[in-house]
């Protein structure tokens, strides 16, 4: 069963081939644009590595950058078609290639895609790991002088300042580890020994935070150590008044960042994706309009173009046949044998 069936003149296919000429390399940049949102993404997931847990959420910049370079090969041959579609003659050579090139160009189009929604739905596995992520660089804030660590100061004291947050889930955290090296601990002091017996693990737990973490918007000069101390600080409250330290959590605000800069991708490609399924949509009833002219003496008569030679089911079977039988090879044969067994010979 033939479906979305069309008739083609030839003014008619001309003007398909040309507008599918322009339409291509449209597509072309747009391939191009897609690899460099994939860049742009890929870079900045790399900036914040330290702070993450793994990299489940780089699958999404390298799927944009696979699909925006073979975007680029399947819209460049797209054009070549285009042009040779404009002369009969020169269109049957390109006849043993379309139905491969189909084939790849959408499975790549699908690719595109599962980009888009992988861009959307990805916010959990980026919550987690950057949960975990940065739970540990808060944890190795003071271990300045560890091989492998010695960037981890450096590098939350920049978060901090940069996206105007403290903390993994708030400013508390910093109270829940030693985040001060015991290299500047003076131990023989009583303070520093009541602290640390103080603690079961033997850690000094203060109510303090990082310089980073201070709030230069704020008119009083930042209070960071003692916070939950109001006797230690003049005409101040720490439940009831506004802290000059940044309250919220570098967890919400990073969530926040990648998800807004991942939704703008999605959306930007997904446009693509649109414009990419045209560019096949179109080449599908170029190349069924032209072949019935193969042939024909006079090149000039009326075509028939159609999207699909049978119904949707059964081109999709096609298409996957080759791919389950390499996949699964054992179980496709025993089908076959079955099926051979339920219709024997007269």
């Amino acid at each position: 069963m033939v479906l979305m069936k069309m008739k083609f003149p030839a003014e008619k296919r001309v003007r398909l081939a040309q507008g599918l000429w322009l339409l291509s390399w449209t597509a072309t940049m747009a391939g191009a644009l897609t690899f460099c949102l994939g860049c742009l993404l890929k870079t900045e997931l790399r900036r914040r590595a330290e702070v993450m847990d793994n990299t489940e959420i780089h699958c999404v910049p390298h799927t944009l950058m696979v699909v925006g370079i073979a975007s680029l090969g399947i819209n460049y041959f797209a054009g070549r078609i285009c042009q040779d579609a404009l002369d009969p003659g020169r269109f049957p050579r390109w006849k043993g290639f379309l139905n491969p090139y189909f084939k790849v160009s959408l499975f790549f189009t699908s690719l595109m895609l599962l980009a888009v929604i992988m861009s959307y739905a990805m916010k959990g596995s980026l919550e987690a790991s950057l949960k975990i992520g940065l739970k540990n660089g808060i944890r190795f804030y003071k271990d300045t002088d560890t091989p492998g660590r010695c960037f981890q100061k450096q590098t939350i004291d920049r978060l901090q300042m940069e996206f105007q947050c403290c903390g993994n889930t708030d400013f508390r955290d910093w109270f829940e580890v030693q985040w001060i090296s015991n290299r500047y601990l003076d131990f023989s002091t009583k303070e520093v020994k009541d602290r640390i017996k103080s603690n079961v693990d033997g850690r000094y737990l203060v109510d303090s935070v990082p310089f980073s973490c201070c709030n230069p918007s704020s008119p009083r000069p930042c209070i960071q150590d003692q916070l939950t101390n109001n006797s230690a600080h003049y005409n101040y409250e720490h439940q009831t008044e506004e802290l000059n330290i940044f309250v919220h959590g570098c967890r919400e605000t990073l969530v926040k960042y990648y998800m807004g800069l991942m939704n703008t991708i999605g959306a930007v490609v997904l446009s693509v994706f649109l414009v990419q399924g045209s560019v096949l949509v179109s080449l599908r009833y170029l190349q069924t309009s032209m072949e019935a002219v193969a042939g024909q003496e006079n090149a000039e008569i009326e075509t028939e173009g159609y999207l699909l030679e049978k119904s949707v089911k059964e081109t999709v079977m096609e298409y996957l046949d080759p791919v389950l039988k390499i996949i699964m090879p054992n179980q496709v044969a025993s089908s076959d044998e079955g099926a051979e067994a339920g219709n024997p010979a007269s």
